[in-house]
Parts: structure tokens; sequence; C-alpha cells
């Protein structure tokens, strides 16, 4: 028996034989052609016929995992349509007289090192995109598509990596789970294994690799991060016994829909869902979540080529809050910036991203939109219970021009006749630590705090969320960071504000009791988390001292 450790990226046991991905590696041979318009000309057609196989994945990943996740096919759609990706293409078969093969592939070579040397760590994803969407423009020259990816059996899927589109390509009814050497837990691959329901490891190492065959039996801990290559009996059988006791556990999970959040001493916590589209709505409500307490609207602006009207936000917001009913739904107003970058704010490229100009920085220096978002917003509000939800705020004087701004939207709509309700409660996230230690001065002005833990933890340990490299110092259980959201709890209630967590950290069942002490309100969490959280709350005595 051999074992391998890699990083855990979604909870369940996968027991079953190892099949190495392979792809058709297809040789690269440079040619000398004279027709350049035929060559142009197959490039094109290959390229719309990438266009083409890339929407049926887009449709495929839209039913799979949502719309927020399907985004990525969306943005490799446009890459493809890039001017100078495709002149770059198109000048080297007129200069070089070389294949449209060869061009291709070192248009993407150069591409993928341009992007991989930026200190944006966004733009730096985009290398590995770069490399996905030119391969796919090569196998179509190939008359080579997926059919690489087809398997038999149910199997345990093996890596060097995956890239979106092969990951959605995979037949979920015949993948137990899948392994990759390389790869971070913030990958495009990892979030859709999340939201996919399949076990998970990544960044085992090249070795691991190397030292496998096709047909071993392994088992895959997605809790642990262990992959055991050809276990020994006594393995088998203890893992056999955890999955065993781990499918019982979600099957249990079932019954606790209709029940209420309810600790063992009688405190009442509110569980909502966190999600990213209009379609997620489906899973907030088969997953009986109280509410939504994220919705994350940079998405309707992800997903188009142009400024979203606001006619077209208004009817997405009004479409969720009728969907929910009665349930409170929370919109976090535009979060553009850092790691979530559109071509048409033209945003100037920065060296430090993440603490640059983003979210209610844009909002507060670009009124027209933040106006435009505001209105779809409020007017939508007379179509359900709204919360509106401010990121990324530092200071007293940024909350006193958006409260500023609301008035003045409202008094716009009630002037032009437009019906809003004027019980819409407005927040702040917790996601800096400026907000947090002055969340005393804050509290008094919103109706409530939500503690984004993925950000506060990164500009409190100064950890780059997006650098797999740092992973093992990213310590979301740091004291620091419990500090500040215990401070943040406390100058909440003291002022009549609610606070809730909608970061990661709200579906560390590890961590549920510690903030049901400090007096945490809500907790928002991934739909499919919503029973786990709910289990562990009705688990908890808050009478019984630490």
């Amino acid at each position: 028996m051999r074992i391998y450790t890699g990083k855990g990226v979604y909870g369940a046991i996968a027991i079953g034989k190892i099949s190495i991905f392979s792809r058709q590696q297809i040789a690269i041979t440079k040619l000398h052609i004279e027709d350049i318009d035929a060559e142009k000309a197959r490039v094109q057609a290959a390229k719309e016929k990438s266009i083409a196989q890339l929407q049926e994945i887009y449709e495929k990943a839209l039913k799979d995992v949502g719309e927020a996740n399907a985004q990525i096919f969306e943005i490799h759609m446009m890459m493809l349509e890039d001017d100078d990706y495709n002149d770059s293409i198109s000048d080297m078969i007129e200069s070089k007289h070389v294949n449209a093969e060869y061009a291709v592939s070192v248009t993407a070579e150069n591409f993928s090192e341009m992007f991989a040397s930026m200190d944006d760590s966004y733009m730096q994803a985009r290398a590995a995109d770069v490399k996905d969407i030119s391969n796919r423009i090569i196998r179509n020259l190939s008359m080579d598509a997926e059919s690489e990816n087809a398997m038999s059996d149910k199997m345990i899927v093996c890596a060097d990596d995956l890239s979106p589109s092969e990951t959605i390509l995979l037949d979920k009814d015949k993948v137990y789970a899948f392994v990759t050497a390389y790869g971070s837990s913030n990958s495009h691959t990892a979030i859709l294994a999340r939201n996919m329901n399949i076990p998970a490891v990544i960044g085992v190492g090249e070795a691991f690799l190397n030292k496998i065959k096709n047909g071993i039996t392994a088992i895959v801990d997605g809790y642990t991060g262990e992959i055991f290559v050809d276990p020994d009996n006594e393995t088998l059988e203890r893992l056999e016994k955890k999955q065993a006791e781990d499918i019982q556990k979600k099957k249990l999970l079932l019954d606790l829909k209709g029940k209420e959040n309810i600790t063992l001493d009688g405190t009442k916590i509110n569980i909502y869902a966190n999600i990213g589209g209009v379609d997620d709505v489906k899973s907030v409500l088969e997953n009986d979540a109280g509410g939504i307490g994220l919705f994350r609207s940079e998405f309707l602006y992800l997903e188009n080529s142009s400024y979203p009207t606001e006619e077209e936000q208004f009817n997405a917001y009004k479409k969720v809050l009728e969907s929910m009913g009665n349930k409170k739904v929370i919109i976090r107003t535009l979060d553009i910036g850092a790691d979530k970058q559109v071509d048409y704010f033209e945003l100037d490229k920065e060296q430090n991203p993440a603490l640059g100009y983003r979210a209610i920085r844009i909002c507060l220096t670009r009124p027209e939109i933040f106006k435009t978002q505001l209105r779809a917003l409020y007017r939508a509000s007379a179509y359900g219970k709204l919360g509106i939800m401010f990121p990324m705020i530092t200071s007293v004087s940024e909350l006193i021009q958006i409260k500023e701004i609301c008035d003045i939207v409202k008094t716009e709509l009630s002037s032009d006749g437009i019906a809003y309700s004027e019980d819409v409660e407005l927040g702040i996230m917790i996601e800096t630590p400026a907000a947090a230690i002055i969340s005393d001065r804050l509290a008094p002005m919103v109706d409530f705090f939500s503690v984004g833990t993925n950000d506060l933890t990164q500009y409190t340990l100064a950890c780059d969320r997006q650098n797999s490299k740092i992973e093992s110092f990213c310590d979301t259980h740091h004291e620091a960071i419990l500090r500040l959201i215990e401070m943040s709890a406390q100058n909440a209630h003291k002022n009549g504000a609610w606070i809730g967590i909608c970061g990661e950290l709200a579906a560390d069942t590890t961590l549920t009791e510690t903030f049901l002490r400090m007096g945490i309100d809500e907790l928002s969490v991934s739909p499919g988390f919503v029973l786990k959280v709910r289990d562990k709350v009705r688990s908890i005595d808050l009478s019984k001292k630490d």
C-alpha cells in the first residue's frame, strides 16, 4: 500500500479502480505552406467548431453546476474571439508561411507565458485558459474531439490537472472521484468538483502519477486529502466503514428538512444560502435554506459584454425575491475588481489588485453605475423581503456616502411614482480589519453586518487567497480572525444590529459553536451545506460553559 496526500476539496469517501486520464497527444510539426488563405480558413473553421463545443459544454454546466460556475466557459468563448490572439495566429501564418497547428501552438505558448508572468493572480490564471482553448482548436484542426475522455466503467480519475471543460465533461455516473497532481483549492476545477458533489483531492504531486497504473484499487478520502493506492485489508475495512457512516449521515440530514435551526438550550439561528445567479434559487429551496444570505450580483456583470441595464438587473432581482416568497434575500452590490475582472469596465492593471480599485471603491467613484444598480434593487424590493449589502467597507465616510446615494435613489423613484419597500435592510460586509476595528462606529449606521471570512483572512494574515503556494500559512482559525469576528459581533449587538457570516468559515462545523457563543445570528453557506450546519446547530447546548 502506498499513501499520498493532497488537498481535499470535496468531503466524501470513494473506493474504486484507477483510470489515468489521458489526452491524445498531437505532435505539432512545423510545415511550410503556400496557400495562406486556405490555412487561415482552416483556423476559422476549427475556431467556429470550438465555440460550438464550448456552447454545448456551457449549457451542460448550467444544468450540472449552475450559472455562476458555468461562466468560465463563456470566458473561453470570449477569449476565442480576442483580436490580439487571433491576429497573432493570422500574422504568423502570413509572415512565416507556417501551418495552422504550429501557428496556434506558438501563439498559445507566447500568450500563456505573458499571462503567467503578470503580478495579477487573476491574469495568471488566464494562462491555463489560453492553453485550454488553443488545445481545443488544435484538436479540431486534427479532427480530434473529446472522445479520449470516454470511460466504460465507473472509475477514480487521476490526471496531472483537469481543465474546467474536461471536468464538466466527465460523466458523473462513471466517476467515483478525481485526483490531480497539480491545482489549487481556489481553481475553477476545484470549485466545479464541489458543485458537482464529486470527491476530489488536488495537488498530490507529480510522483503520484509516475507510480500508479490503470486498474489498481484506490481509496480517496476527500476529508483528509489522502489517497490509498492498493490498500491493505485493514485500511480497506476502515475506510469502507467510514464511507458507510458518511453515506448514512448524509441520508439522516434529509430528515432535518422542515426542522428549526435551534440549539438544545432554545437559541435560534438563521441558516441561509449563498448563490451566484438566479438559477441557483432552486438549490436554495431544495436544501431548505431559511433565506439567501449572499446573492453575488457581480455575476450579472460578468456574464454580460456591456453594463447590464436597470431593467435587466431589476428583472433578475425581482425573480429571486418572488421565488423566495417571504424569505429574506440579501443582495451584495457590485464586487468587481481583484480576481473578478470585466473588460468593459476598462480597469487599469494594478500591482496589488486585491488592495486596489474594487467593489465599493468603484461604486463610489462611478456613481452612475452604482445608482443604476440601486434603482433596480429598490424597485425589486416591492416584490419580497430585501436586504442590500455593501462590500469592502473600510470607513465611516464611505458609509455616509452610500446612504446619501440610497436616499437620492429613493427620492427619484418616489418622484417617478415607482413603488419600493420602505423596509429594506442595509448592511455591510466585515471583510477588512479596518471595518472590524471600527465596527462600534459602523454598527449604529446599519441594520446588519455580514462577515466575509475569505477576504478577512486574506487581509488579516497578508495571505493572497489565490496563491496556492501559501495555503499552509493561511490559517482560517487564526486567533486574530476570531477576535475580529467576536469584536464585530459585540459591537453589532450593542447598537441593535444583527450579524451573520457569509464566508467559507460559515460552513466549518468545527467553529459553529464558537460562532454561536460569540453571538453570531446567521450563517450563510453553499446550499449543499445548509442541512449539515443545521444538524450541528441542533446538537449544541449554549447553556453549558466551555
